[in-house]
């Protein structure tokens, strides 16, 4: 099987011929890998790691995740940007002028180079507060039209080049729902929304689901296999069974029902504590959780995630990258791929990767020690 073959079998729950090696590679690991050169590509540039590595490829870039009204000014929605980078800190600055109200958002993220271009940002003042602003803001909110569509179609088709038999897309889409509420009103505000005022927090929800909707099966229709799902922020860490049952699972599961029912499949993203949250998993139906970390960074076990979910849902991950990948022997990396193949592998839907991310300053050696150990353990 190419590696395209095999992950689309393995999301379609079918056995493949192997368990794919699918490596997260971003920014920060390309451009440790590739010091040349000034900037680094998500799908450029690992499509051309994946070549030389040989894994299977998950593309998972970034330039999809913004809502369209984000990206472009049109009548009665003006978007202002402004950017500055000093002190090893870049700020951005963004101002949307409707008719009716201006809404601005500040954020900063630590500056360290090309590298730097794939983290995440951090907000110093969210967008919306209060009310009158969300009511505003969603009233305002401009559709997705057909210059949306063909600049969807415009990204997504060179990739689809780029890539080839490699790998399947996987880029972010504008998702997942509770993650971007948190964007627009912060985190703490929306984690109390929902008790200080149920109707306008269901309401905000509702309207995002609505543009989620609408928004994320066009990335499919355009060619891309899966739809990157921002699922952390409603974690096990800091939320409850109950609150994700109660509050957040009827909108994250018709966004992922809507990408479903495009063709398209899910990879639905909680890095870290999630075993609180296993039924309400089963209940949401994405495609692929990643990334099933174990202590200290997150609470699962491959073998109890495997046992609880693996027959509805794929699991990706998990080898401990901050830590063990870093420092551990190319021997001992050999072992543990195998260990964790072993775990996933019975009855197939799982995907050999880390817990995240391959982070700069991993030694070569145990990543080609990684890759290896898990492909040849995987066959079936």
């Amino acid at each position: 099987m190419t590696p395209r073959e095999r992950l689309l079998t393995t999301l379609r729950g079918d056995l493949a011929d192997r368990v794919p090696v699918a490596l997260f590679v971003q920014e920060e690991y390309l451009a440790c890998y590739y010091p040349q050169k000034a900037r680094v590509d998500r799908v450029i540039d690992a499509t051309e790691l994946a070549n030389e590595l040989d894994f299977d490829l998950m593309a998972k870039h970034r330039a999809l995740e913004l809502p369209h009204w984000f990206r472009r000014s049109r009548p009665g929605w003006e978007l202002r940007h402004t950017a500055a980078t000093s002190d090893g800190i870049e700020r951005r600055r963004l101002e949307i002028v409707t008719p009716g109200r201006t809404f601005v958002k500040e954020e900063a993220r630590p500056y360290t180079g090309a590298g730097s271009a794939g983290a995440t940002f951090a907000q110093t003042k969210p967008l919306l507060a209060g009310r009158e602003e969300i009511e505003s803001f969603c009233a305002a909110l401009p559709p997705l039209d057909d210059a949306d569509r063909r600049e969807i179609r415009d990204i997504v088709a060179p990739w689809k080049q780029i890539i080839g038999d490699r790998g399947v897309l996987a880029p972010w889409g504008f998702a997942g729902v509770f993650n971007f509420a948190a964007e627009l009103i912060g985190m703490d505000n929306l984690y109390a929304a929902p008790y200080e005022d149920e109707e306008l927090y269901r309401f905000l929800m509702e309207r995002i689901t609505d543009e989620m909707c609408a928004y994320n099966p066009v990335l499919v229709e355009a060619g891309c296999d899966c739809v990157g799902v921002q699922g952390h922020m409603a974690g096990g860490m800091t939320t409850g069974p109950d609150f994700f049952r109660q509050f957040v699972l009827q909108y994250e599961k018709r966004m992922l029902d809507a990408v479903h029912a495009a063709g398209g499949f899910t990879v639905y993203h909680n890095c870290g504590f999630a075993r609180s949250l296993y039924s309400n998993y089963r209940d949401l139906g994405m495609t692929v959780w990643e990334t099933v970390s174990e202590p200290p960074r997150g609470d699962n076990h491959l073998a109890e995630a495997k046992a609880l979910l693996g027959d509805k849902i794929c699991l990706l991950g998990n080898l401990d990258q901050v830590d063990f990948l870093k420092r551990a022997t190319p021997q001992e990396v050999s072992a543990k791929a195998r260990e964790i193949v072993a775990v996933g592998k019975p009855g197939g839907r799982y995907i050999f990767s880390a817990s995240d991310f391959l982070e700069k300053n991993t030694p070569r050696e145990n990543v080609m020690a990684m890759i290896a150990a898990a492909k040849e353990a995987g066959w079936y």
